[in-house]
């Protein structure tokens, strides 16, 4: 790599270059169970310095095969979209800015954290809600990459559906804008003679030659982060040509994302929680429907593993609270206790109403709790949710929030492994196919608990394992194939919210067939044509080259 760094050097890049084996060893993991030690990590100051870096990686890429480029900021990445074997950039360290915030939308740079940028929002009285889990630690950049969703996404669907506008380094080293065109507009594109006319002329051509095939692929599920999103790429109906959607979602496959304009929704201040013990599933059939037609901001559940890790673990949320918000958690625990003599639930339900009023959200969950009086439902309100984890629904929140990272803490001789981490069942489906998800753990005996967006039917089970056993890692294929199976024969989908990665992208075959991932194999092809950005993810990902990555030393 000297001569990366000698060459980057003379051309005035400004920004920092690591290679010390600790830093190396640090970028060489993110939340994934993969490991790649990167050879060389970049921090650029501006765009100016990605240009810089893509620009190089091209001219190099045909004297150095093995030369490539991923983007990472917070490394939250559970899919093993953010470690690379050859060059890492680092969006994370200048690239922070917060341009500009009003009430319906935002401008800022990939590398700030979303909590940051949440609070900028918030002072608006608006929200951008992808509201991933990892929010507190997440950077805009990963969710526009990952296609992220979370709690709000029931009501406000997931990141796709904020990004308005992005300035975007393409595969030559220019940094472009990128947003929505009319037919008008791309037909001008398209003649432009430079490999931005080139890729708009050879992504829309591929859209239109395979427009109806494509438009079928698209996953009837509420939410995907799997393949490339061409489905929303050109419509004829509209007009409307988006490369914006190509590039959601797509993991820097596709080149680096360098500016995100936001659209935002307003923030209601006040909300409330119905919550639903089930001693069984039978009644998810009846249920669910009926709480979908009320339309809740959101609708979560845990399972009976997690409540009991929960309760069992209660003390470490003392550090966590303090302790007059713990001793406030035990107090309103009091009820639920009462209603836990009865038997263990096998899983916990929680809708929950936000509005402008507090009378508002009363009125909406009083009208549901009627609805499902037979089942037992009974409700809290918050009341103002501007510090909504001292409300009176704070434990629910807590359990279904906390459990993984209790679960994490507490055992200490195993680690996540998240390969069958985010998968995706329509509602409908539930009913039958959550015992048969939970008799495949039990047949691997993973240790996991499936916490969820029951609302769309969104679930994440992330077992702990000891991966550096080799009788461990010998369950990862065949539970993976077990539950991508299950998954499918239900028509849904192998990722929701965490997207491909090293994980999940050997499987996008099984998933939309040969001819599709061809489609995704051609998009990448046209957009990345020497292959510089994040190899062996998505639609260019094999398990055997997955597997001989998987993490042995923690």
């Amino acid at each position: 790599m000297d001569d990366i760094k000698q060459t980057l050097d003379k051309l005035g890049f400004a920004g920092e270059l690591e290679d010390s084996a600790e830093m190396l060893q640090f970028y060489s993991h993110d939340a994934s169970m993969f490991e790649l030690k990167p050879q060389l990590v970049l921090m650029p100051k501006n765009a100016s310095d990605v240009e810089k870096i893509v620009g190089l990686v091209a001219e190099k890429k045909k004297s150095m095969p093995h030369l490539s480029v991923t983007a990472r900021s917070a490394g939250t990445d559970m899919s093993g979209g953010a470690i690379n074997d050859s060059i890492i950039v680092d969006f994370n360290k200048h690239l922070t800015k917060i341009e500009t915030v009003s009430s319906s939308e935002a401008h800022a740079q990939p590398g700030v954290f979303y909590r940051d940028f949440e609070k900028e929002t918030l002072k608006h009285q608006a929200l951008m809600p992808s509201y991933p889990a990892s929010r507190d630690l997440c950077t805009i950049g990963g969710m526009v990459n990952n296609n992220s969703g979370g709690e709000k996404s029931l009501e406000f669907g997931k990141t796709e559906n904020y990004v308005s506008k992005l300035k975007f380094v393409f595969a030559d080293g220019v940094e472009r804008t990128v947003k929505p065109l009319n037919k008008a507009e791309l037909v001008k594109k398209m003649g432009q003679k430079d490999f931005e006319g080139r890729v708009y002329k050879e992504v829309f051509e591929l859209c239109e030659k395979h427009y109806d095939k494509i438009k079928a692929a698209k996953p009837n599920v509420t939410k995907n982060s799997t393949g490339y999103n061409l489905w929303d790429v050109w419509d004829r109906e509209t007009g409307v040509f988006n490369l914006c959607n190509l590039i959601v979602g797509a993991q820097g496959t596709l080149g680096f994302v360098t500016d995100i304009h936001f659209k935002l929704v307003p923030h209601r201040p006040h909300s409330g929680l119905l919550v639903l013990f089930l001693r069984d599933m039978d009644a998810l059939g009846e249920i669910i429907p009926k709480v979908l037609e009320s339309k809740p901001a959101t609708f979560e559940s845990f399972d009976d593993a997690t409540l009991l890790l929960s309760l069992r673990f209660m003390p470490s949320f003392l550090k966590m609270l303090g302790l007059l918000r713990f001793i406030h958690l035990l107090i309103s625990l009091i009820p639920d206790g009462l209603q836990l003599l009865r038997g263990i639930p096998k899983l916990i339900l929680m809708i929950e109403f936000n509005g402008e009023t507090e009378d508002e959200v009363r009125q909406k969950i009083k009208t549901l709790h009627r609805e499902l009086k037979k089942h037992k439902a009974r409700y809290e309100i918050n009341g103002f949710e501007e510090t909504p984890t001292e409300g009176k629904s704070e434990k629910f929140w807590l359990m279904r929030r906390q459990s993984f990272n209790l679960l994490r803490s507490k055992v200490k001789d195993k680690h996540t492994a998240p390969f069958i981490d985010d998968l995706v069942v329509n509602p409908p489906y539930l009913t039958e196919f959550l015992p048969k998800i939970r008799k495949i753990i039990k047949k691997y005996d993973l240790l996991a608990t499936v916490a969820g967006h029951m609302g769309d039917g969104n679930f994440h089970i992330i077992p702990l394992m000891k991966l550096e056993d080799p009788k461990d890692r010998a369950k990862l294929l065949p539970a993976m194939k077990e539950v991508d199976s299950l998954v499918l024969k239900y028509k849904g989908s192998l990722s929701g919210e965490h997207n491909d990665g090293l994980v999940r992208g050997p499987w996008l075959e099984q998933m939309y067939g040969k001819e599709v991932l061809h489609l995704f194999q051609e998009a990448k092809q046209i957009m990345d044509p020497d292959g510089i950005f994040n190899p062996h993810k998505k639609a260019n990902a094999d398990w055997d080259y997955s597997f001989s990555h998987i993490r042995q030393s923690f």
